[in-house]
């Protein structure tokens, strides 16, 4: 006779597993934090590959200190030889070196479905990134499926005849996004989050065919964390197996969802509700 007392065990599952190789946040609203939050919110199993920590805040980021290039190789041996992905994020990679040290891991493991956020350009305006870094970074988008730059990131991106402030209206967003998916040979989705119109995003392809994405600003400050929880969304969805046009459309519902629930915390620009989705069920 079974044991009524016995605690249930349930039969064995498994679940989509996808990698974010980016920085840590203490605050928790952006980088390694915000992106397993929204793979947990997304139906995937997350892990994560730190490249460097930051002291920061709602306030601003006010200490970097990178990993080695050993233990940066040595986080992503460990998760890719007993935990394959089926999806990578790439988000703030800011040294030359850990940035090659992820391309040889990419190439090794054949890593499926990647999505590169190009963290280049702070929401002031401020370079991130030195000239070895960058080229660095563009070496990798051979390896994506999907980079996202925003609006200041794509005109840093498409260098000659893309000064600031040149990327202003649909058009040219979708010629950017046409121009980097030639030149680099990956699909590219230019968001719209800095554009005085919208917040739409135009995806091109590398035959440069164009799909856009409909959105409109919502009225809230705390938007920290946009780009990483986007680009997380997406690698979810591709994942679970979704066409790249579904993944993104399905991540951006995610991230307005995100956005529009009204979280407030802190004295800066604060983070966005990762658990959105569980408190209006």
């Amino acid at each position: 006779m079974s044991d009524p007392q016995a605690m249930h065990v349930p039969a064995p599952t498994t679940l989509p597993a996808v990698l974010t190789i980016a920085g840590s946040d203490c605050s928790g609203g952006a980088g390694i934090q915000a992106d397993l939050k929204t793979m947990l919110a997304c139906g995937v199993y997350g892990m994560s590959v730190i490249t460097s920590i930051t002291a920061q805040n709602t306030q601003g980021v006010s200490a970097v200190e990178d990993v080695s290039p050993d233990i940066l190789t040595a986080q992503l041996d460990a998760v890719y030889t007993d935990i394959p992905p089926a999806a990578t994020k790439i988000g703030m990679v800011s040294n030359a070196r850990l940035i090659a040290v992820i391309g040889d891991a990419l190439r090794k493991h054949q890593a499926p479905n990647v999505v590169l956020d190009p963290v280049m350009v702070s929401s002031s305006g401020t370079r991130l990134l030195d000239a070895n870094a960058e080229s660095a970074l563009t070496g990798l988008f051979g390896l994506c499926r999907l980079i996202t730059p925003n609006i200041p990131e794509a005109e840093v991106l498409c260098g000659q005849g893309f000064g600031e402030g040149s990327i202003s209206t649909p058009d040219a967003m979708a010629h950017a996004a046409q121009r980097l998916a030639s030149r680099y040979g990956c699909a590219v989705l230019v968001k719209g989050g800095h554009s005085v119109q919208g917040a739409s995003d135009v995806l091109a392809d590398t035959d440069g065919n164009l799909v856009w994405f409909r959105g409109e600003h919502i009225d809230n400050p705390n938007t920290h964390g946009t780009g990483c929880t986007l680009s997380s969304a997406i690698a979810s969805a591709l994942a679970r197996g979704e066409t790249l046009a579904s993944a993104i459309r399905d991540g951006k519902a995610y991230l307005t969802g995100a956005i529009a629930a009204g979280l407030d915390l802190g004295h800066g620009s604060g983070p966005m509700d990762h658990a959105w989705r569980w408190r209006t069920c």
